[in-house]
């Protein structure tokens, strides 16, 4: 294998990492658009203290949170909610969309 074949093999070896960087940033930009619509969608359909609310679970269940936000948003788009979320609403929302927790009963026979 001669220096020009070396050479263009990290040449095209460069190339395509450049290639595949621009896509990665493409799709970091497309992610962070698709977020700010998001923000944006929900500031116009629930109040500040259930957009809070939503934030704060955001931090601890990140894709309960996100699936909440899009079935909200989907649900504004139909024309399903007329009037902003109130805290007390998405209470009501978040228990009929969190899964059931099951109990268990450990009793010791003795």
């Amino acid at each position: 294998m001669g220096e020009d074949e070396l050479a263009e093999i990290r040449r095209r070896k460069m190339a395509e990492m450049q290639q595949h960087a621009a896509m990665q940033q493409q799709d970091i930009e497309r992610q962070q658009q698709y977020d700010a619509q998001m923000q944006m969608a929900l500031m116009q359909i629930l109040e500040p203290e259930a957009r809070e609310r939503l934030n704060t679970i955001k931090l601890t269940k990140p894709d309960f949170a996100r699936a909440v936000e899009q079935q909200l948003v989907m649900l504004a788009q139909s024309g399903r909610i007329k009037n902003k979320i109130s805290d007390d609403q998405l209470k009501v929302i978040l228990q009929q969309v969190t899964p059931a927790k099951r109990e268990f009963n450990i009793r010791r026979k003795g």
